[in-house]
């Protein structure tokens, strides 16, 4: 009776050729499932060469925006493309539950690359080294498969000072050296912000109404006028509304009499003009209604690869994305977003700004101006935000108020005039800051145009407080 050896390894675990073609033949059918583990799996994660250099010519295809699709794929390998392997792919079933497929793969992956680290001891014990010397060479190749790429590194103060200077001398040589960031647009907010700074997570809460989405999309418009990239994940209306709201902001046209098409000839001509300048300008916009922080994260590499002149990403808005983690709580839901898109803005070198929602329990209170504790479900958004901006329009409120008076006046029979004026064309409106990691905190004035969908400069900063870290 034979013994099995206890360290022999069971290499038939280490891969799985079925789950290599299914993987492969799914994206093959649905190719939004790319983007849905491109940061998850790599190319040598497949044990098969043929299998890893398919994948690998699949990520090609969608970096120069070309269909994930047969002939394509035989164009990107050229005499290195197999016909027999690839009719294997495509006569296997697709799969269901491609994440999971996709992490069993990776940790294959992993234990085989763990396996050829383990492979070196005896010949590292023999060398004439210290022994300390060579368990920490070993751990650090166990570490760096632990954290792969996203593994970061320990610099030095010469080459921190270095950068450093490299990044002042850049700021110094800027027409507008006081800016950091993109322009918001608003006086009073960049003096206080000094623009949204690469590598920033910027959240932008309000109730439903105050105009967030108008607000937010009144800073795209200023960075697509300064020749900047602008890339909108959209999950609440599609592009062309988006578009709409845009050109009524820019053409001074009233945002009804562009989507009824009910315009005259001046405002058909000015329109026109601003249709010919959108069109050149670099923005894109992902209107889908269904997205996750692995999909944003793929599209966004994908886009700022080909178009380096990208610098602003917005998500309309962060409580409608949809979680990748087992976690049934929404509020780590929340937090695994949140976190997901620090880090995303930190890899890209580029602020992105994250609409959000208020919690409902700041209409009980007297004052309703928001305050942080209002921001909805995660307080992790709260942790990870650079910086974080409400909307305020008193007058949505005064009217509500004055429309329940009004009701209930004439439920009783009575007459009753309004004590102010109901849907004014113009109002005072707040964009508060309520953390700000470099800068002070505080209130700045502007006016909400309501005709035009669009926020406009009023007399500046109100009110200001001291530096918040």
């Amino acid at each position: 009776m034979s013994v099995k050896n206890p360290f022999e390894i069971d290499y038939a675990n280490l891969y799985d050729m079925d789950m290599e073609r299914a993987i492969l033949s799914s994206i093959l059918v649905n190719n939004d499932l790319y983007g849905e583990i491109s940061d998850m799996l790599g190319e040598k994660d497949f044990y098969h060469r043929g299998h890893s250099e398919i994948y690998r010519a699949m990520g090609m295809c969608v970096a120069s925006e070309e269909p994930i699709a047969t002939n394509f794929i035989k164009n990107k390998l050229g005499e290195r493309f197999d016909t027999t392997l690839m009719a294997d792919i495509l006569s296997t079933n697709p799969i269901v539950d491609i994440q999971k497929y996709a992490d069993d793969l990776h940790e294959k992956s992993i234990k085989r690359e763990l396996i050829k680290v383990a492979s070196k001891v005896p010949s590292k014990v023999s060398e004439d080294a210290r022994a300390r010397d060579m368990i920490d060479g070993i751990s650090q190749e166990i570490y760096a498969l632990v954290e792969g790429a996203q593994a970061g590194s320990i610099r030095d103060s010469a080459d921190i000072i270095k950068s450093l200077n490299e990044y002042l001398a850049h700021q110094a040589s800027l027409e507008n050296s006081d800016m950091i960031g993109v322009s918001s647009g608003f006086r009073g907010l960049d003096n206080m912000t000094k623009g949204f700074k690469p590598g920033d997570l910027i959240v932008l809460a309000a109730r439903p109404a105050m105009g967030k989405t108008t607000l937010c999309l009144n800073f795209v418009s200023h960075a697509l006028r300064r020749g900047e990239g602008v890339v909108f994940f959209s999950l609440e209306m599609p592009a062309e509304q988006i578009m709409a709201r845009i050109l009524s902001s820019l053409t001074s046209i009233p945002l009804q009499t562009i989507l009824t098409a009910k315009m005259d000839d001046e405002e058909i001509s000015r329109l026109s003009d601003a249709c010919s300048d959108m069109a050149e300008r670099k923005f894109y916009v992902y209107d889908s209604g269904y997205v996750n922080i692995h999909q944003i994260r793929s599209q966004m590499r994908k886009l700022k690869m080909l178009h380096p002149e990208i610098n602003l990403c917005v998500i309309d808005y962060i409580g409608l994305m949809t979680s990748t983690s087992s976690f049934s709580d929404r509020h780590l839901q929340i937090a695994e977003i949140s976190r997901g898109l620090k880090l995303l803005a930190r890899e890209l070198d580029m602020p992105i700004i994250a609409l959000s929602q208020l919690n409902r329990s700041l209409e009980s209170r007297a004052n309703k101006r928001p305050m942080l504790s209002d921001l909805r479900e995660s307080g992790a958004i709260e942790q990870d935000a650079d910086l974080i901006l409400f909307v305020y329009r008193d007058e949505v409120y005064r009217e509500q108020e004055e429309r329940e008076k009004e009701k209930r006046a004439k439920a009783e029979g009575k007459d009753y005039t309004p004590q102010v004026s109901l849907n004014k064309l113009e109002e005072e409106a707040e964009i508060i800051i309520g953390k700000n990691r470099n800068g002070p905190i505080g209130t700045v004035e502007v006016i909400f145009q309501k005709e035009f969908t669009r926020f406009e400069n009023k007399s500046g900063l109100v009110q200001a407080t001291d530096f918040v870290s």
